[in-house]
């Protein structure tokens, strides 16, 4: 069974109040939900998804879909919540990985994406924040959530050309920045030999 197979018939057991399902389904979103999180907020990323859960749980009844559809609808519920915690902290502003505007989303998943597997979560995670806005959370629900581009389109509210352009334009520039961090500690000390420190 595959992973979007197995998350829509755990989905439709908790539906049905199996709470080992719900527990399932949980297990197989919140690695990438927390990751899109908290590319959104930062540091508050646990809390906020917290309150995403508390609201997707009671109000699981009502969803309608397979795997990839509860995935984009968590990953939406998500979405809301760290907008509103982000609007809250402009009385008193601190630092999140992204700006605070609304985002685009593109697509396409190529040797960046293969790149941001090899590098560590939390260093993806502030290279993804480096982006422009709308690129970061295109690549964040792309790369980190797993959501196709019509998918992410719908959680951001945007047409699907200008998410995947967006994670396009994004992906290609976490290449550039990966490749020219690969050349400068490829060059520290390029050219010399134990011979020449003696």
């Amino acid at each position: 069974m595959g992973y979007d197979a197995e998350l829509g018939a755990a989905v439709e057991r908790a539906q049905h109040g199996d709470e080992e399902a719900f527990a399932t389904a949980y297990r197989l979103v919140q690695p990438g939900l927390i990751g899109y999180v908290r590319g959104l907020v930062g540091d508050d990323a646990e809390d906020v998804a917290a309150d995403a859960w508390l609201e997707i749980a009671r109000d699981l009844g009502r969803f309608r879909g397979d795997g990839a559809g509860f995935r984009g609808w968590t990953a939406t519920i998500a979405r809301h919540r760290a907008l509103d915690h982000l609007r809250r902290l402009k009385r008193r502003p601190r630092t999140s990985l992204l700006e605070q505007d609304v985002l685009e989303l593109p697509g396409g998943q190529d040797t960046a994406a293969a790149a941001l597997e090899a590098l560590s979560t939390e260093h993806a995670l502030q290279l993804i924040g480096s982006l422009p806005r709308e690129q970061a959370e295109a690549v964040l629900l792309r790369v980190v959530v797993g959501l196709d581009g019509q998918a992410a389109a719908q959680v951001l509210g945007k047409r699907p050309g200008a998410v995947r352009t967006a994670a396009h334009r994004g992906l290609k520039g976490l290449a550039e920045r990966l490749a020219r961090a690969g050349e400068g500690a490829g060059t520290s000390g390029a050219g010399r030999t134990p011979r020449d420190e003696t």
